[in-house]
């Protein structure tokens, strides 16, 4: 890590009221003191000044804090720029601190310099880039967990008893067992089978953290005209998709974003299923099927009651304003015309998102990375417990990778190309 200063715009680019521009480097004290004008000063204290280039001419009127090393979000010393949000302001700032040898930010580099500086792990950073994406208030609350620490604190605490174990399996090996723990190895075996059990138990929330940080995926299907456009064009609140009388109308899958209950849903309107002979709904007839496969969850529409039910999906009758008898168990009744059947169907879409998120928002927030390193520490366990025979020198060496792998979710085994693809999904003032 190199030692430049670095500046970049924090807050969002483009018009605003307020711009917050975030500098960090080594020993910033003259450069504050020159941006507000005063020999003297108290770090986290805000300043109000009439900020002037080296020709004194005014820049703007702004508020300045400075944040001394440590104890700010880099681990260096910081300084916060809080202008107007105009274009020709915040360009005037960025020239003034050229020339006072700062240099523009990279993507990440606050971040990356949190990381080296003992500040954050790769782990808060993860919740950190999450936490920047979140649309909705799980999406928030999941980031949360990371960036707070919550879940360095569980992978920590598993590193540390794997390294144990690890070294108890080597000193077996180095010890006359007089010298150990009674059963000793047999206590390390059941603390690692243990240990396996618990991490195996908290990835089985992976499918429900990924539907939380990328949107709950939910599938309209159906045979055509039955009504699966309108009742997607009521539940997203705008004309999305095209509407007709005419069979086959829909003959792509039509997605959009809205917000359930707190969680990000993609909604996907999908071609009717029959027997086509056009082409091109055939295809459209091919990607519903594999946007069915897909879907977390499935709303089935028709217009009759179906033979069978599938326990699965939701099964909505459609166009309930024509029927005279509206009395078949474990399915919702709608109408698009007069609007009956919504708030039953909204909230049977809750009901079935919160059961299969089963309780979630108590597991680790994973993302890819951390699934595919939490699947290595996993074989590697398994390894341990079922293929050591007797030999902890192998025991050993299977533990302490699986303590490697949870030492590249935090970065504290890592390597440059992990860290770069992950400080790479920040932005500039991050």
């Amino acid at each position: 890590m190199n030692n430049d200063t670095i500046f970049a715009l924090s807050s969002a680019h483009g018009k605003s009221g307020v711009a917050v521009v975030r500098i960090s480097g080594d020993n910033l004290s003259s450069l504050f003191e020159r941006i507000i004008n005063k020999q003297e000063f108290e770090p986290r204290h805000a300043y109000f000044t009439n900020f002037r280039d080296d020709n004194t001419d005014l820049i703007d009127q702004c508020i300045a804090i400075f944040f001394n090393a440590p104890y700010s979000f880099t681990g260096e010393d910081v300084i916060e720029i809080y202008s107007h949000g105009a274009p020709a302001v915040i360009n005037k700032i960025f020239d003034f601190l050229r020339e006072h040898n700062c240099r523009i930010a990279t993507r990440g580099e606050f971040s990356r310099r949190a990381f080296y500086n003992n500040k954050m792990d790769l782990s808060d950073i993860d919740g950190l880039v999450a936490l920047l994406d979140a649309q909705t208030d799980k999406q928030r609350q999941n980031a949360l967990k990371s960036l707070t620490g919550k879940d360095s604190t569980i992978y920590k605490n598993w590193r540390e008893k794997m390294i144990e174990i690890s070294a108890y399996s080597a000193a077996i090996l180095d010890y006359d067992s007089d010298d150990l723990p009674k059963d000793i190895d047999k206590k390390i075996l059941s603390q690692t089978k243990e240990l396996l059990k618990e991490i195996k138990e908290s990835m089985a929330g992976y499918r429900a953290s990924r539907a939380i940080q990328n949107g709950f995926n939910i599938a309209l299907i159906g045979e055509t005209n039955v009504g699966k456009s309108s009742i997607f064009n009521k539940l997203v609140g705008s004309n999305r998709a095209i509407v007709s009388d005419i069979a086959g109308t829909t003959r792509d899958v039509v997605s959009m974003q809205i917000d359930i209950d707190g969680y990000l849903v993609n909604l996907s309107d999908t071609a009717g299923i029959r027997n086509a002979t056009d082409t091109i709904e055939r295809i459209g007839i091919e990607r519903t099927h594999e946007e069915t496969r897909n879907a977390d969850l499935v709303i089935h529409v028709y217009n009759s009651v179906p033979k069978t039910i599938n326990e699965n999906e939701i099964t909505v009758i459609n166009k309930s304003d024509l029927l005279k008898t509206k009395n078949a168990k474990n399915i919702i009744y709608t109408s698009v015309k007069n609007g009956e059947g919504f708030d039953k169907l909204l909230e049977s879409i809750k009901t079935k998102m919160h059961y299969l998120m089963g309780g979630s928002e108590s597991r680790l927030a994973i993302n890819e990375r951390t699934h595919e390193l939490l699947n290595d520490t996993v074989r590697e366990l398994e390894n341990a417990t079922t293929k050591y025979d007797g030999n902890y020198d192998i025991f050993a060496e299977h533990v302490r990778r699986a303590a490697d792998s949870i030492g590249k979710i935090l970065g504290v085994i890592t390597t440059n190309e992990i860290a770069d693809a992950t400080f790479s999904r920040l932005c500039l003032g991050k």
